[in-house]
């Protein structure tokens, strides 16, 4: 169903709801000339920091306005007599959440400016430096916040806004979104391709999917970064194999490896015989005293602690009990980076997680600085939501969340366009969406036309590994080599 007549089918069925304060609409869309130096290079470039309305189908009512921030370098015009130069690629630009604002890839990873995030505390002053990893050189890009994130704020229909919260919602919303931006700047004929973290990964595919079918629009690839491509492989509970998925992450949080190559034989235990022991269940008592065994060696938790959680460790379990004194936790994110624990006489607690929630309020200071004073987007006293909680917890997962799963959109958008490519780069030391259990994922599901058309990464770092200089520029190498053809 297109998004317009979703709109319009809520705006039919729904019982009137009580009359809200106007809303202040955003400022004009501000265009500004831009220049970076990347690699000894300067680009210039121009940014148009803009607002994009959805409408009512019925009403034309608007009903959100979609903050997008776009960097784009002007192709060369054709000489007199030759062909018209071909256009520039462009890249869709998403984070997950649900509720994450874009900044965490744009300031983070791919956008002109960087705010470098090792060992940010809410306190780290937020300087953007010139990002010398940028995909400006190669591509132009669009960053999108849905609603709720960033500068987007919910629509003041309680329709609506349940509509845009919803799994299927957004990703119709989403999709809108790229195609008006792609006929309003004819980009059509140019390459398309769309960037998504986490829970981004999880809805790339399936706007791939509608952009394909319902709007009108080819996309050429996808870039998916810490994906959540199953829920059921994230939240699922009492599997062996979500234990065997995650174990390699765990050896990578204590010995800090660097590549894949320093997990293998973590990755033969955890798909041979840690899986094995497991299937035997915790009444097998030989089992669990080879798995106690071999966990305590290779994570260097104690014997005694393994045996309580009968050789099972989950990411709390790891953020909790890897540090014997109590006076750090780990964090979900990235395994290896430990904070302090603000109770550690106590087994468990609510504890800030020490990369993700360290990073907000830098992240989202730099993110408003730059809108408002280096590209003039007079957005006046709105804060920019970075990562916005209420969204999360007020999201319609349908059949529930561990029913949600693209991978199936993904094998059906190759399976339409035998031309669409596709990066899966994750962390080692993610916590989260595991590098191992995505690539366990992607073995089950029979190749799609040519078996090379996924390529995927494993690097240093965590959920947000591009915070590591040479996972940021690994992945970067990655984008520009498949984008270019090679």
């Amino acid at each position: 169903m297109s998004l317009a007549c979703a709109i319009l089918l809520l705006g039919a069925a729904a019982p009137a709801a009580p009359a809200e304060p106007k809303r202040e609409s955003p400022p004009e869309a501000s265009v500004t000339e831009q220049s970076v130096v990347i690699g000894g290079r300067s680009f210039e470039f121009k940014a148009t920091a803009s607002a994009t309305p959805v409408k009512d189908a019925k009403s034309g009512e608007i009903l959100a306005e979609i903050a997008t921030l776009a960097f784009t370098i002007e192709s060369p015009k054709a000489e007199a007599g030759k062909s018209p130069a071909s256009c520039r690629p462009v890249v869709f630009v998403f984070n997950g959440g649900p509720g994450a604002g874009s900044a965490w890839l744009d300031l983070g990873a791919v956008g002109p400016w960087r705010l470098p995030f090792v060992n940010a505390v809410p306190s780290t002053p937020p300087r953007l430096v010139d990002n010398q990893e940028s995909w400006l050189g190669f591509a132009d890009l669009v960053f999108i916040d849905p609603p709720g994130t960033g500068y987007s704020r919910l629509p003041s229909k309680e329709s609506a806004r349940k509509r845009f919260l919803s799994v299927d919602g957004d990703v119709e919303m989403l999709a809108v979104v790229i195609r008006r931006w792609t006929v309003q700047e004819h980009r059509q004929a140019c390459p398309k391709y769309l960037l998504g973290e986490s829970y981004g990964g999880f809805r790339a595919p399936k706007i791939a999917r509608l952009l394909q079918e319902d709007e009108n629009i080819g996309i050429d690839g996808l870039i998916l970064l810490s994906p959540a491509l199953d829920f059921s492989w994230i939240d699922g509970r009492d599997n062996p194999l979500l234990d065997a998925a995650l174990l390699p992450s765990l050896v990578a949080s204590r010995s800090g490896a660097k590549d894949r190559a320093a997990l293998a034989q973590a990755e033969d235990y955890a798909r041979g015989e840690y899986l094995s022991d497991l299937l035997r269940g915790p009444q097998d008592a030989a089992a669990l005293e080879r798995i106690v065994g071999r966990l305590s060696t290779m994570t260097g938790l104690a014997p005694e602690k393994l045996r309580r959680l009968g050789g099972h460790i989950s990411a709390a379990d790891w953020a909790r009990e890897s540090d014997p004194s109590g006076r750090t936790i780990a964090s979900s994110y990235d395994g290896a980076t430990r904070g302090l624990n603000p109770d550690p006489a106590r087994s468990s607690s609510g504890w800030a997680d020490p990369v993700l929630d360290a990073l907000r309020a830098p992240l989202a200071e730099a993110m408003e600085q730059l809108v408002v004073e280096r590209l003039k987007w007079p957005i006046g006293d709105a804060n920019y939501e970075i990562l916005n909680d209420r969204v999360a917890g007020r999201w319609d997962w349908g059949q529930g969340r561990r029913g949600q799963e693209s991978l199936s959109d993904l094998r059906r958008v190759m399976a339409l366009d035998p031309h669409v490519r596709v990066l899966v780069a994750q962390g080692l030391s993610d916590l989260v969406t595991p590098y191992f259990g995505t690539r366990l994922l992607l073995d089950q599901s029979a190749p799609v036309g040519a078996p090379d058309r996924i390529v995927f990464v494993a690097l240093a770092g965590g959920h947000m590994f591009y915070a590591e200089d040479g996972s940021r520029a690994a992945l970067r190498d990655a984008a520009r080599k498949m984008i270019a053809g090679e």
